[in-house]
């Protein structure tokens, strides 16, 4: 009986401690998935923007018996070496972005200097994991539509927010993602990439 009701307290007291640990540490949940989503898009379009032309993507590695090369020449624009490209190590680029919370508002940004930030580094930091686990979450719901649509030249410079945050994963209705692309364009000739200070 005596081991029983051992077990049994350390359980609640375990319980405790876990419940008590949960409450004392920061919860950093992204609330405003569409504001997030938006910081995603705008990074991958920072990826387009600074794509390259490339060659085609030549798979003509066997020879038939005449000696001739067999095999496909793959558009680069096409080829799924072109969507690796562009996303793999995405949600690791979103690590340099943080949330900046204003009193009617917040926005998600790229900080252009951690050592410059003037605000808590620790409580910036955790943000700024938050929203690389959200990217990972929300590439893994959109990835095969995105891939499509990449592949079919559906996702261009401009368009990315719109297609991922307002058609792939629907975290942004058409008139919140109309009303905040007016207000970054605006933004975007003043603050391009921001140095860190709040």
């Amino acid at each position: 009986m005596k081991i029983s009701g051992s077990i049994s307290s350390m359980f609640h007291l375990c319980l405790f401690l876990l419940i008590l640990i949960g409450t004392l540490s920061p919860s950093h949940a992204v609330d405003d998935k569409c504001a997030a989503c938006k910081a995603v898009a705008g990074e991958l379009e920072i990826g387009f923007s600074r794509e390259k032309p490339r060659n085609h993507l030549d798979m003509r590695h066997r020879l038939d018996s005449k000696g001739q090369r067999q095999g496909k020449l793959i558009d680069y624009r096409i080829s799924e070496l072109r969507v690796v490209d562009l996303l793999d190590g995405l949600c690791d680029k979103m690590q340099d972005y943080t949330l900046r919370i204003f009193p009617d508002s917040h926005e998600w940004y790229k900080v252009g200097n951690w050592d410059n930030l003037k605000t808590n580094k620790q409580e910036a930091k955790a943000y700024s994991k938050d929203i690389s686990s959200y990217c990972g979450r929300l590439l893994e719901e959109t990835e095969d539509e995105l891939t499509e649509l990449i592949k079919k030249g559906s996702v261009k410079v401009g368009g990315v927010s719109k297609v991922l945050c307002q058609d792939l994963s629907k975290h942004c209705s058409q008139t919140s993602v109309s009303r905040e692309a007016e207000v970054d364009d605006d933004d975007d000739d003043d603050d391009d990439e921001d140095d860190g200070e709040l």
